[in-house]
């Protein structure tokens, strides 16, 4: 995603290209395996749940993955990390131009998650709940043996639920947080957001996963908040009162996540510290990334097993 906006009280904007791409084709982008390349930042929150869900279904042959560097400027997100700072299939520098390429005069930022559809070099969608959801129920055909159930319909409306409150609260609440231009609004912010962690301490004290007994999308939009709470969020958001690792509950879950292939394995933390440090001029003006925190206790045993649950159901963890 890009960049935020300094304001009395953050308020993200949620109108994203709504083009879907489906089976049957409806909007005019069927499932096709190589047509299309998702576009993402590992440093982005967002943009990494469609990374972590592209490899937990194994759909790496199926759609190609195009990854931009850890910073940004007011134009868009650029290919930092390839030779010569050129995407090798889409032949851009920056995500803007797919985006140019189907409108023009596009007026809205330039966003991550993105999946551009290749022959034609233009922009699909922006829409990252429904990329997420559509690569787990519109791609089945091309997803690996063994693949994860992420979206089960008989838990749907129970994962619907927990990521509504879950998105409003927390994924969008630490940037709540971290952009209040006022001291009220920063107050109430940092209250709501340590009430809904408090609430998910509570719920994942005696159960391993969000919903159900094994990982779900709903996991998979919680960890990436996680992932980055010590990094980032606790002090250049000023998200303090508590760091993740003094969470016991939600410090182990966000563990076991990380230990689980698919997860931790598609973490970039010296990116994700560029990306928040540099890129938000009006919060840190001088661009300095700290060293910090010590992030070896990711790889300490979790003692999640105790509580049950099977991480990839019925199937099996990726390669």
């Amino acid at each position: 995603m890009g960049k935020g906006y300094t304001e009395p009280e953050f308020q993200r904007d949620t109108d994203y290209i709504p083009d879907r791409i489906t089976r049957d084709g409806r909007d005019g982008w069927p499932v096709e395996p190589g047509r299309y390349r998702l576009v993402a930042a590992r440093a982005c929150p967002w943009a990494s749940r469609a990374i972590i869900v592209r490899r937990l279904l194994g759909l790496e042959d199926a759609i190609s993955l195009g990854l931009c560097g850890p910073t940004h400027d007011e134009r868009s997100w650029t290919f930092d990390l390839d030779p010569g700072g050129v995407d090798p299939v889409l032949g851009i520098e920056r995500l803007q131009q797919a985006y140019f390429a189907r409108f023009p005069d596009y007026p809205k930022g330039i966003t991550v998650p993105a999946i551009v559809d290749v022959p034609t070099g233009m922009v699909v969608t922006n829409d990252f709940p429904s990329i997420t959801v559509d690569l787990e129920l519109e791609w089945t055909a091309f997803h690996r043996p063994g693949a994860p159930q992420l979206y089960p319909e008989h838990l749907r409306p129970e994962i619907d639920e927990v990521n509504s409150w879950v998105y409003t609260e927390v994924n969008n609440g630490v940037y709540r947080c971290g952009f209040a231009a006022r001291q009220d609004s920063y107050d109430a912010a940092y209250d709501r957001l340590f009430a809904a962690l408090d609430r998910l301490e509570s719920r994942l004290t005696g159960q391993r996963y969000l919903v159900g007994d094994t990982i779900t999308e709903a996991d998979v939009r919680l960890f990436t908040t996680l992932v980055r709470f010590d990094p980032v969020y606790h002090g250049h958001f000023k998200c303090n009162r508590n760091k993740l690792v003094e969470l016991p509950a939600l410090w182990g879950y966000a563990r076991d996540l990380f230990q689980t292939p698919g997860f931790g394995d598609t973490v970039d933390f010296e990116q994700i510290k560029r990306h928040y440090y540099i890129v938000h001029h009006d919060i840190n003006p001088t661009g300095v990334v700290p060293k910090g925190p010590d992030l070896s206790g990711w790889h300490t045993p979790h003692g999640r097993e105790r509580l049950g649950g099977r991480p990839f159901g019925d199937g099996t963890p990726p390669h």
